[in-house]
Protein backbone atom coordinates (compact mmCIF):
# COMPACT_ATOMS: atom_id res chain seq x y z
CA UNK A 1 0.00 0.00 0.00
CA UNK A 2 1.90 2.83 -1.45
CA UNK A 3 -0.16 5.91 0.24
CA UNK A 4 -0.35 3.91 3.89
CA UNK A 5 0.91 7.08 5.62
CA UNK A 6 -2.49 8.63 3.73
CA UNK A 7 -4.60 6.04 4.88
CA UNK A 8 -3.54 6.25 8.71
CA UNK A 9 -3.92 9.98 8.96
CA UNK A 10 -7.84 9.62 8.16
CA UNK A 11 -7.97 12.98 6.63
CA UNK A 12 -10.71 11.46 3.97
CA UNK A 13 -10.32 12.16 0.03
CA UNK A 14 -8.67 15.10 -1.75
CA UNK A 15 -5.02 16.25 -2.11
CA UNK A 16 -3.45 14.83 1.31
CA UNK A 17 0.71 15.15 1.62
CA UNK A 18 2.08 13.52 5.01
CA UNK A 19 5.47 15.32 6.42
CA UNK A 20 8.43 14.21 7.68
CA UNK A 21 10.97 16.58 8.60
CA UNK A 22 9.62 19.29 6.02
CA UNK A 23 9.47 16.75 2.77
CA UNK A 24 6.90 14.93 1.82
CA UNK A 25 6.68 11.49 2.61
CA UNK A 26 3.54 9.95 1.46
CA UNK A 27 0.77 11.52 -1.07
CA UNK A 28 -2.57 10.74 -2.18
CA UNK A 29 -3.83 10.01 -5.60
CA UNK A 30 -5.36 13.43 -5.84
CA UNK A 31 -2.27 15.24 -4.65
CA UNK A 32 0.24 13.42 -7.23
CA UNK A 33 -2.11 14.49 -10.03
CA UNK A 34 -1.29 17.86 -9.28
CA UNK A 35 2.33 17.55 -9.09
CA UNK A 36 2.80 16.65 -5.87
CA UNK A 37 5.95 14.33 -5.42
CA UNK A 38 7.71 12.45 -2.51
CA UNK A 39 10.82 13.79 -1.49
CA UNK A 40 9.29 17.85 -2.46
CA UNK A 41 9.62 20.20 0.72
CA UNK A 42 6.22 21.91 2.33
CA UNK A 43 6.29 25.01 0.73
CA UNK A 44 6.91 23.46 -3.07
CA UNK A 45 4.32 21.36 -2.98
CA UNK A 46 2.06 23.72 -1.19
CA UNK A 47 2.74 26.08 -4.42
CA UNK A 48 2.01 23.32 -6.82
CA UNK A 49 -0.98 22.00 -5.23
CA UNK A 50 -2.67 25.53 -3.11
CA UNK A 51 -5.68 23.20 -1.94
CA UNK A 52 -3.21 20.41 -0.22
CA UNK A 53 -4.02 19.38 3.31
CA UNK A 54 -0.46 18.83 5.07
CA UNK A 55 -0.42 16.46 7.61
CA UNK A 56 2.92 15.98 9.73
CA UNK A 57 4.31 11.57 10.33
CA UNK A 58 3.12 10.07 13.32
CA UNK A 59 4.94 7.06 13.20
CA UNK A 60 3.33 5.43 16.59
CA UNK A 61 -0.03 5.85 14.87
CA UNK A 62 1.13 4.84 11.34
CA UNK A 63 2.17 1.81 13.10
CA UNK A 64 -1.24 0.89 15.48
CA UNK A 65 -3.02 1.73 12.20
CA UNK A 66 -1.81 -0.77 10.21
CA UNK A 67 -1.86 -3.43 12.78
CA UNK A 68 -5.17 -4.44 12.31
CA UNK A 69 -4.51 -4.71 9.00
CA UNK A 70 -1.57 -7.05 9.58
CA UNK A 71 -3.78 -9.15 12.01
CA UNK A 72 -6.73 -9.10 9.12
CA UNK A 73 -3.91 -11.18 6.46
CA UNK A 74 -2.26 -13.65 9.25
CA UNK A 75 -6.08 -15.06 8.78
CA UNK A 76 -5.23 -15.88 5.36
CA UNK A 77 -1.68 -16.80 5.69
CA UNK A 78 0.54 -17.02 8.43
CA UNK A 79 4.11 -15.92 8.62
CA UNK A 80 3.45 -12.01 7.74
CA UNK A 81 6.82 -9.99 7.58
CA UNK A 82 6.20 -6.43 8.64
CA UNK A 83 8.91 -4.26 6.70
CA UNK A 84 7.23 -0.95 7.53
CA UNK A 85 3.71 0.30 8.22
CA UNK A 86 1.90 -0.44 5.07
CA UNK A 87 4.56 -2.65 3.87
CA UNK A 88 5.06 -6.84 4.65
CA UNK A 89 5.84 -9.61 3.10
CA UNK A 90 4.87 -13.54 3.14
CA UNK A 91 6.67 -16.54 1.14
CA UNK A 92 4.74 -17.33 -2.05
CA UNK A 93 4.59 -20.94 -2.39
CA UNK A 94 2.62 -22.19 0.39
CA UNK A 95 -0.16 -19.28 -0.58
CA UNK A 96 0.00 -20.47 -4.22
CA UNK A 97 -0.40 -23.90 -3.78
CA UNK A 98 -3.56 -23.48 -1.74
CA UNK A 99 -5.17 -21.09 -4.38
CA UNK A 100 -3.90 -22.54 -7.56
CA UNK A 101 -1.41 -19.94 -8.32
CA UNK A 102 0.51 -17.12 -6.87
CA UNK A 103 -1.85 -14.34 -8.75
CA UNK A 104 -4.47 -16.03 -7.79
CA UNK A 105 -3.15 -15.62 -4.12
CA UNK A 106 -2.59 -12.32 -4.44
CA UNK A 107 -6.18 -11.31 -5.75
CA UNK A 108 -7.33 -13.16 -2.64
CA UNK A 109 -5.11 -11.20 -0.01
CA UNK A 110 -6.31 -7.72 -2.15
CA UNK A 111 -9.60 -8.89 -1.70
CA UNK A 112 -9.25 -9.43 1.84
CA UNK A 113 -7.80 -6.00 2.40
CA UNK A 114 -10.84 -4.38 0.41
CA UNK A 115 -12.89 -6.10 2.62
CA UNK A 116 -11.29 -4.48 5.31
CA UNK A 117 -12.18 -1.26 4.11
CA UNK A 118 -8.19 -1.05 3.19
CA UNK A 119 -8.62 0.17 -0.81
CA UNK A 120 -5.35 0.77 -3.14
CA UNK A 121 -3.50 -2.64 -2.29
CA UNK A 122 -0.35 -3.91 -4.93
CA UNK A 123 1.07 -6.80 -4.69
CA UNK A 124 4.54 -7.89 -6.16
CA UNK A 125 5.71 -10.89 -6.56
CA UNK A 126 9.59 -11.77 -7.12
CA UNK A 127 12.58 -14.12 -6.19
CA UNK A 128 13.68 -11.57 -3.10
CA UNK A 129 11.95 -9.17 -0.76
CA UNK A 130 13.30 -6.39 -2.73
CA UNK A 131 12.13 -7.28 -6.23
CA UNK A 132 8.65 -8.40 -4.92
CA UNK A 133 8.81 -4.25 -3.53
CA UNK A 134 9.46 -2.74 -6.42
CA UNK A 135 7.12 -5.05 -8.53
CA UNK A 136 4.29 -4.15 -6.12
CA UNK A 137 5.25 -0.47 -6.50
CA UNK A 138 5.19 -0.84 -10.38
CA UNK A 139 2.00 -2.26 -11.15
CA UNK A 140 -0.78 -0.18 -11.83
CA UNK A 141 -4.03 0.46 -10.04
CA UNK A 142 -5.70 -1.53 -12.47
CA UNK A 143 -3.64 -4.76 -12.63
CA UNK A 144 -2.51 -4.24 -8.92
CA UNK A 145 -0.56 -7.51 -9.35
CA UNK A 146 2.55 -8.21 -10.59
CA UNK A 147 4.49 -11.36 -11.01
CA UNK A 148 8.37 -11.00 -11.89
CA UNK A 149 8.66 -14.46 -13.19
CA UNK A 150 11.64 -16.65 -11.26
CA UNK A 151 15.27 -16.33 -12.58
CA UNK A 152 14.11 -13.00 -14.00
CA UNK A 153 14.31 -10.72 -11.45
CA UNK A 154 17.83 -8.55 -12.41
CA UNK A 155 16.28 -8.41 -15.92
CA UNK A 156 13.11 -6.98 -14.79
CA UNK A 157 15.12 -4.65 -12.05
CA UNK A 158 17.65 -3.64 -14.72
CA UNK A 159 15.34 -0.19 -16.17
CA UNK A 160 14.69 1.08 -12.96
CA UNK A 161 16.74 4.36 -11.65
CA UNK A 162 18.92 4.10 -8.70
CA UNK A 163 17.20 6.09 -6.64
CA UNK A 164 14.78 2.93 -5.54
CA UNK A 165 17.84 1.62 -3.33
CA UNK A 166 17.03 4.66 -1.13
CA UNK A 167 20.61 5.30 -0.19
CA UNK A 168 21.00 9.30 -1.24
CA UNK A 169 24.69 9.05 -0.45
CA UNK A 170 25.29 6.43 -2.66
CA UNK A 171 22.65 7.08 -5.49
CA UNK A 172 24.16 10.69 -5.86
CA UNK A 173 28.18 9.30 -6.23
CA UNK A 174 26.20 6.44 -8.57
CA UNK A 175 24.79 9.09 -10.80
CA UNK A 176 27.75 11.81 -11.00
CA UNK A 177 29.64 8.57 -12.62
CA UNK A 178 26.86 8.08 -15.44
CA UNK A 179 25.32 5.05 -13.84
CA UNK A 180 21.84 5.62 -13.69
CA UNK A 181 19.86 2.55 -13.78
CA UNK A 182 20.23 -0.76 -11.54
CA UNK A 183 21.34 -2.44 -14.45
CA UNK A 184 24.45 -0.34 -15.61
CA UNK A 185 25.16 -0.55 -11.58
CA UNK A 186 24.66 -4.32 -11.82
CA UNK A 187 27.10 -4.52 -14.50
CA UNK A 188 29.73 -3.98 -11.87
CA UNK A 189 32.28 -6.47 -10.35
CA UNK A 190 31.01 -7.31 -7.30
CA UNK A 191 34.78 -7.08 -5.62
CA UNK A 192 35.08 -3.68 -6.98
CA UNK A 193 32.04 -1.92 -5.83
CA UNK A 194 32.80 -3.56 -2.30
CA UNK A 195 36.39 -2.16 -2.57
CA UNK A 196 34.68 0.98 -3.83
CA UNK A 197 32.06 1.91 -2.19
CA UNK A 198 32.04 -0.42 1.58
CA UNK A 199 29.66 -2.76 2.80
CA UNK A 200 26.39 -0.73 2.30
CA UNK A 201 27.39 -0.53 -1.44
CA UNK A 202 28.09 -3.88 -1.89
CA UNK A 203 24.74 -4.65 -0.58
CA UNK A 204 22.97 -2.06 -3.00
CA UNK A 205 25.08 -3.85 -5.50
CA UNK A 206 23.82 -7.05 -4.50
CA UNK A 207 19.96 -5.88 -4.67
CA UNK A 208 20.62 -4.15 -8.09
CA UNK A 209 21.86 -7.83 -9.85
CA UNK A 210 18.52 -9.43 -7.97
CA UNK A 211 20.42 -11.40 -5.55
CA UNK A 212 18.62 -10.46 -2.50
CA UNK A 213 19.02 -13.35 -0.02
CA UNK A 214 17.25 -12.06 2.77
CA UNK A 215 14.41 -14.59 4.32
CA UNK A 216 10.74 -13.97 5.47
CA UNK A 217 11.08 -13.93 8.52
CA UNK A 218 7.38 -14.31 10.19
CA UNK A 219 7.02 -11.51 12.97
CA UNK A 220 6.59 -12.93 16.54
CA UNK A 221 3.34 -11.73 18.40
CA UNK A 222 4.01 -10.55 21.74
CA UNK A 223 2.13 -12.07 24.60
CA UNK A 224 0.40 -10.61 26.61
CA UNK A 225 1.79 -10.43 29.83
CA UNK A 226 -0.88 -7.87 31.69
CA UNK A 227 -2.90 -9.29 34.46
CA UNK A 228 -5.50 -7.96 36.70
CA UNK A 229 -7.37 -8.70 39.44
CA UNK A 230 -10.66 -7.45 40.19
CA UNK A 231 -12.36 -7.51 43.50
CA UNK A 232 -16.20 -7.29 44.12
CA UNK A 233 -16.83 -6.15 46.84
CA UNK A 234 -14.08 -3.82 47.25
CA UNK A 235 -11.21 -4.27 49.57
CA UNK A 236 -10.34 -2.69 52.85
CA UNK A 237 -7.58 -4.28 54.49
CA UNK A 238 -4.16 -4.61 52.48
CA UNK A 239 -3.25 -8.25 53.83
CA UNK A 240 -6.86 -9.01 52.38
CA UNK A 241 -5.30 -7.49 48.47
CA UNK A 242 -1.87 -9.04 48.95
CA UNK A 243 -3.22 -12.54 49.93
CA UNK A 244 -5.30 -12.38 46.69
CA UNK A 245 -2.70 -10.85 44.45
CA UNK A 246 -0.47 -14.34 45.04
CA UNK A 247 -2.32 -15.80 42.77
CA UNK A 248 -2.63 -13.67 39.60
CA UNK A 249 1.48 -13.35 40.79
CA UNK A 250 2.06 -16.69 40.36
CA UNK A 251 0.07 -16.91 37.25
CA UNK A 252 2.34 -14.39 35.98
CA UNK A 253 6.01 -15.24 36.43
CA UNK A 254 4.89 -18.94 35.66
CA UNK A 255 3.83 -17.48 32.17
CA UNK A 256 7.69 -15.68 32.18
CA UNK A 257 8.98 -18.51 32.85
CA UNK A 258 7.08 -20.62 29.91
CA UNK A 259 8.55 -17.84 27.42
CA UNK A 260 12.02 -17.76 28.94
CA UNK A 261 11.83 -14.20 30.08
CA UNK A 262 12.13 -12.40 33.36
CA UNK A 263 10.57 -9.05 34.45
CA UNK A 264 12.78 -6.25 35.62
CA UNK A 265 10.36 -3.59 35.53
CA UNK A 266 6.43 -4.26 37.04
CA UNK A 267 4.39 -1.26 37.01
CA UNK A 268 1.40 -1.56 39.62
CA UNK A 269 -1.92 0.09 38.73
CA UNK A 270 -4.05 0.24 41.65
CA UNK A 271 -8.00 0.84 41.25
CA UNK A 272 -10.18 2.12 44.01
CA UNK A 273 -13.63 2.70 44.63
CA UNK A 274 -13.26 6.67 44.85
CA UNK A 275 -12.70 6.42 40.93
CA UNK A 276 -8.62 7.01 41.31
CA UNK A 277 -5.98 5.20 39.83
CA UNK A 278 -2.83 5.16 41.70
CA UNK A 279 0.54 3.65 40.10
CA UNK A 280 3.82 3.08 40.65
CA UNK A 281 6.67 1.45 38.35
CA UNK A 282 8.92 -0.92 40.59
CA UNK A 283 12.24 -1.54 38.93
CA UNK A 284 14.23 -5.03 40.66
CA UNK A 285 18.38 -5.45 40.63
CA UNK A 286 17.77 -8.48 39.40
CA UNK A 287 13.91 -9.38 38.33
CA UNK A 288 10.61 -10.20 40.42
CA UNK A 289 8.93 -13.67 41.91
CA UNK A 290 5.82 -13.72 42.97
CA UNK A 291 7.05 -12.88 46.46
CA UNK A 292 8.49 -9.47 45.19
CA UNK A 293 5.30 -8.99 43.26
CA UNK A 294 3.51 -9.45 45.90
CA UNK A 295 5.56 -6.91 48.16
CA UNK A 296 5.91 -4.27 45.90
CA UNK A 297 1.93 -4.04 45.78
CA UNK A 298 1.67 -4.26 49.59
CA UNK A 299 4.39 -1.41 50.18
CA UNK A 300 2.19 0.60 47.43
CA UNK A 301 -1.19 0.03 49.51
CA UNK A 302 0.04 0.46 53.18
CA UNK A 303 2.66 3.27 52.86
CA UNK A 304 3.33 3.82 56.59
CA UNK A 305 1.06 1.70 57.94
CA UNK A 306 1.04 -1.70 59.33
CA UNK A 307 0.10 -5.42 57.25
CA UNK A 308 -3.44 -5.03 58.23
CA UNK A 309 -4.27 -1.21 58.16
CA UNK A 310 -7.27 -0.11 56.21
CA UNK A 311 -6.47 1.47 53.29
CA UNK A 312 -8.44 5.31 52.38
CA UNK A 313 -10.27 3.86 49.83
CA UNK A 314 -11.48 0.28 49.22
CA UNK A 315 -9.40 -1.32 46.10
CA UNK A 316 -11.53 -2.00 43.28
CA UNK A 317 -9.06 -3.99 41.05
CA UNK A 318 -5.16 -4.50 40.58
CA UNK A 319 -3.05 -4.59 37.64
CA UNK A 320 0.02 -5.83 37.22
CA UNK A 321 2.04 -4.70 33.51
CA UNK A 322 5.37 -6.02 33.08
CA UNK A 323 7.45 -3.03 31.45
CA UNK A 324 10.15 -4.53 30.74
CA UNK A 325 11.28 -7.94 30.37
CA UNK A 326 14.26 -9.46 29.36
CA UNK A 327 15.87 -13.15 28.67
CA UNK A 328 16.54 -14.93 31.49
CA UNK A 329 20.20 -15.58 30.21
CA UNK A 330 20.74 -11.93 30.09
CA UNK A 331 20.25 -11.93 33.99
CA UNK A 332 22.92 -13.94 34.72
CA UNK A 333 24.58 -13.79 38.85
CA UNK A 334 27.89 -11.56 39.22
CA UNK A 335 30.86 -13.20 40.32
CA UNK A 336 29.71 -12.97 43.59
CA UNK A 337 26.38 -13.73 43.46
CA UNK A 338 22.95 -11.44 43.63
CA UNK A 339 21.84 -11.77 47.34
CA UNK A 340 23.45 -8.72 48.61
CA UNK A 341 22.33 -6.30 46.01
CA UNK A 342 18.89 -8.26 46.08
CA UNK A 343 18.55 -7.65 50.07
CA UNK A 344 19.71 -4.23 49.81
CA UNK A 345 16.85 -2.90 47.06
CA UNK A 346 14.28 -5.14 49.64
CA UNK A 347 15.61 -2.97 52.28
CA UNK A 348 15.49 0.54 51.36
CA UNK A 349 12.00 -0.74 49.22
CA UNK A 350 11.10 -1.09 52.86
CA UNK A 351 12.18 2.06 53.85
CA UNK A 352 11.18 4.00 50.99
CA UNK A 353 7.00 2.46 51.89
CA UNK A 354 7.15 3.46 55.23
CA UNK A 355 8.63 6.79 54.73
CA UNK A 356 7.11 8.01 51.50
CA UNK A 357 8.52 8.14 47.57
CA UNK A 358 10.77 10.85 47.74
CA UNK A 359 12.63 9.82 51.21
CA UNK A 360 14.36 7.38 49.77
CA UNK A 361 16.65 8.72 46.57
CA UNK A 362 19.97 7.94 44.96
CA UNK A 363 22.59 10.04 43.26
CA UNK A 364 22.22 10.24 39.48
CA UNK A 365 25.43 12.16 37.88
CA UNK A 366 23.99 14.29 34.84
CA UNK A 367 25.27 17.49 32.86
CA UNK A 368 26.34 20.69 33.79
CA UNK A 369 29.25 23.21 34.95
CA UNK A 370 29.29 22.79 38.79
CA UNK A 371 29.32 19.56 40.07
CA UNK A 372 26.71 20.35 42.66
CA UNK A 373 24.24 20.76 40.06
CA UNK A 374 25.17 17.70 37.59
CA UNK A 375 23.59 15.93 40.98
CA UNK A 376 20.18 14.68 40.15
CA UNK A 377 18.23 12.99 43.73
CA UNK A 378 15.91 10.40 42.27
CA UNK A 379 13.46 8.28 44.37
CA UNK A 380 14.63 4.78 44.76
CA UNK A 381 13.50 2.13 42.36
CA UNK A 382 12.95 5.00 39.61
CA UNK A 383 14.55 5.09 36.62
CA UNK A 384 18.10 7.02 36.99
CA UNK A 385 17.62 9.96 34.55
CA UNK A 386 19.39 12.95 35.12
CA UNK A 387 18.08 15.97 35.12
CA UNK A 388 20.07 17.34 32.36
CA UNK A 389 21.52 15.41 29.65
CA UNK A 390 25.28 14.82 29.73
CA UNK A 391 25.76 14.80 26.18
CA UNK A 392 24.68 18.19 25.56
CA UNK A 393 27.50 20.83 25.42
CA UNK A 394 28.38 22.46 28.74
CA UNK A 395 30.67 25.10 27.78
CA UNK A 396 33.44 25.45 31.06
CA UNK A 397 32.49 22.50 32.40
CA UNK A 398 35.31 20.57 33.88
CA UNK A 399 35.58 17.24 32.16
CA UNK A 400 37.14 15.30 35.13
CA UNK A 401 35.95 12.22 37.03
CA UNK A 402 33.29 13.47 39.34
CA UNK A 403 34.25 14.15 43.06
CA UNK A 404 33.32 11.83 45.64
CA UNK A 405 31.74 14.62 48.12
CA UNK A 406 30.12 17.50 47.30
CA UNK A 407 29.11 20.00 49.69
CA UNK A 408 25.55 21.14 50.16
CA UNK A 409 26.93 23.89 51.87
CA UNK A 410 31.01 25.81 50.05
CA UNK A 411 33.01 26.19 53.03
CA UNK A 412 34.94 29.45 53.34
CA UNK A 413 38.90 28.39 52.76
CA UNK A 414 41.82 30.83 52.68
CA UNK A 415 44.67 30.21 50.00
CA UNK A 416 48.08 31.35 50.27
CA UNK A 417 51.37 31.56 48.44
CA UNK A 418 54.70 31.14 49.24
CA UNK A 419 55.48 34.62 50.87
CA UNK A 420 51.77 33.90 53.02
CA UNK A 421 50.18 36.30 50.91
CA UNK A 422 46.61 35.54 49.32
CA UNK A 423 46.37 34.25 46.29
CA UNK A 424 43.76 35.55 43.62
CA UNK A 425 42.82 35.63 40.06
CA UNK A 426 43.37 38.93 37.55
CA UNK A 427 40.65 39.87 35.35
CA UNK A 428 41.95 38.16 32.36
CA UNK A 429 42.27 35.00 34.22
CA UNK A 430 45.73 34.99 35.48
CA UNK A 431 47.34 33.61 38.61
CA UNK A 432 48.61 36.53 41.20
CA UNK A 433 50.88 33.89 43.00
CA UNK A 434 51.72 30.16 43.05
CA UNK A 435 49.35 28.78 45.21
CA UNK A 436 51.42 26.45 48.20
CA UNK A 437 48.86 26.10 50.85
CA UNK A 438 45.34 26.51 52.16
CA UNK A 439 43.32 26.84 55.30
CA UNK A 440 39.78 26.14 55.97
CA UNK A 441 37.34 28.13 57.91
CA UNK A 442 35.50 25.68 60.39
CA UNK A 443 33.10 23.61 59.64
CA UNK A 444 31.13 20.55 60.51
CA UNK A 445 32.10 18.63 57.38
CA UNK A 446 35.54 18.68 57.58
CA UNK A 447 37.46 17.77 60.79
CA UNK A 448 40.80 19.37 59.99
CA UNK A 449 39.62 22.86 59.78
CA UNK A 450 41.64 25.98 60.70
CA UNK A 451 45.19 23.31 59.67
CA UNK A 452 46.98 24.43 57.27
CA UNK A 453 47.25 22.17 54.17
CA UNK A 454 50.58 22.21 51.49
CA UNK A 455 49.55 22.29 48.13
CA UNK A 456 51.93 19.73 46.09
CA UNK A 457 50.42 20.22 42.85
CA UNK A 458 47.68 22.00 41.51
CA UNK A 459 45.43 22.76 38.32
CA UNK A 460 43.59 25.92 37.18
CA UNK A 461 42.38 28.23 37.18
CA UNK A 462 39.02 27.23 35.07
CA UNK A 463 37.22 30.51 34.78
CA UNK A 464 32.92 30.55 34.14
CA UNK A 465 30.99 33.73 33.31
CA UNK A 466 27.48 32.77 33.80
CA UNK A 467 24.25 34.98 32.85
CA UNK A 468 26.68 38.12 31.84
CA UNK A 469 23.57 39.28 29.85
CA UNK A 470 21.89 40.12 33.16
CA UNK A 471 24.19 42.62 35.31
CA UNK A 472 21.80 41.65 38.32
CA UNK A 473 22.84 37.62 38.61
CA UNK A 474 25.52 37.71 36.51
CA UNK A 475 28.42 35.20 38.45
CA UNK A 476 31.86 34.83 37.29
CA UNK A 477 34.28 32.66 39.12
CA UNK A 478 37.60 30.65 38.65
CA UNK A 479 38.10 26.90 39.68
CA UNK A 480 40.77 25.00 40.66
CA UNK A 481 42.02 21.32 41.59
CA UNK A 482 44.62 20.95 44.73
CA UNK A 483 46.59 17.98 45.93
CA UNK A 484 47.96 17.82 49.26
CA UNK A 485 51.01 15.96 50.99
CA UNK A 486 48.12 13.88 52.43
CA UNK A 487 47.52 12.38 48.61
CA UNK A 488 44.10 13.86 49.08
CA UNK A 489 42.51 15.87 46.17
CA UNK A 490 40.51 19.00 46.74
CA UNK A 491 38.05 21.18 44.27
CA UNK A 492 37.59 24.93 44.79
CA UNK A 493 36.51 28.02 43.67
CA UNK A 494 37.06 31.83 43.90
CA UNK A 495 34.65 33.95 43.70
CA UNK A 496 34.82 37.83 43.94
CA UNK A 497 38.13 37.48 46.12
CA UNK A 498 36.64 34.69 48.14
CA UNK A 499 37.62 30.99 48.23
CA UNK A 500 35.32 27.90 48.62
CA UNK A 501 35.98 24.31 49.27
CA UNK A 502 32.90 22.94 46.84
CA UNK A 503 34.08 18.95 47.12
CA UNK A 504 36.57 16.34 47.78
CA UNK A 505 37.99 13.89 45.87
CA UNK A 506 39.16 10.03 47.58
Amino acid sequence: MPDWPVVAAGVGDGAVAVLEKGRVLATSAAARREGVRRGQRAREAQARCPELVVVKYDEVADARAFEPVVECLEVLTPGVQVIRPGMCAVKARGPARFYGSESAAAEKLLDRLETFEVPGGRVGVADGPFAAEQAARVSSEQTRVLVVPPGESSKFLAPLSVDVLEQPTLTGLLRRLGLRSLGAFAQLAAAEVLTRFGPDGAFAHQLARGADDRPVVAREVPPELTRTLEFEPPVDRVDQVAFAVRSVADELVDRLTELGGVCTTLRVEVGTESGRIHEREWLHPRWFTAADVVDRVRWQLQGSGTATSGLTSPVTRIRLVPEQVDPVGAQADGLWGGGPDERIHRALSRVQSMLGHGAVVSVVVGGGRGFAERQTLVPWGDRPVPAHSPDQPWPGAITALAPTTVFSEPLPAQVYAADGTQVSVTARGDLTAVPTAFRLAPGRHVADSNKLHPITAWAGPWTTEERWWDPATTTRQARFQFVTADTRAWLFTLHQATWHLQATYD
